[in-house]
């Protein structure tokens, strides 16, 4: 039964992906992507990473969703279907996609004793013990992660206020 629910899930997810960035309107998007990171979120529940699960649901499909939801929003001036037109650059971010999963799908396959943790977490579940772990032991993922949402809400503004096209 686990194995069924994943499937769903991860289709939906990826379904929902697939929904960002074909859309041709941005508010749709921006929904589709809340929808994506939900999606992930119940594939954490199912790894049994709950604490992912809650930081995918506050983190991203509430904070980086709704920021989105609101920049665009703010930004948006003229039409809202109008608002994603068509890219005819298309090819090349599929090339780049494919080109860095394959470069990512290499380290992670020539890589095989990659752990999170080398062994079992005997801390226990407090704030403070979290707090010591992420700024010691994952300092780089936790500041990747704040990075990752600095770029975020830039990347939200640059889309909601368009690019305008020099002829």
């Amino acid at each position: 039964m686990g194995t069924i629910v994943f499937f769903i899930f991860a289709i939906l997810a990826i379904a929902a992906a697939w929904g960002v960035v074909t859309s041709r309107n941005i508010v749709h998007s921006a929904f589709y992507l809340a929808l994506s990171f939900s999606g992930v979120a119940v594939l954490y529940v199912l790894m049994n990473a709950d604490f992912l699960a809650a930081v995918q649901l506050l983190v991203y499909t509430g904070a980086v969703s709704i920021m989105v939801v609101f920049a665009v929003m703010l930004t948006l001036r003229g039409e809202v279907s109008d608002s994603n037109p068509e890219n005819r650059k298309w090819g090349w971010g599929a090339f780049i996609s494919v080109l860095l999963f394959a470069v990512i799908a290499l380290v992670v396959l020539t890589n095989p004793d990659w752990r999170i943790l080398p062994s079992a977490w005997t801390s226990g579940g407090s704030a403070e013990d979290m707090s010591l772990l992420l700024l010691s032991q994952f300092m780089i993922p936790f500041e990747a992660a704040a990075v990752l949402l600095t770029v975020a809400l830039a990347g939200a503004v640059i889309l909601a206020k368009g690019v305008k096209e020099n002829k």
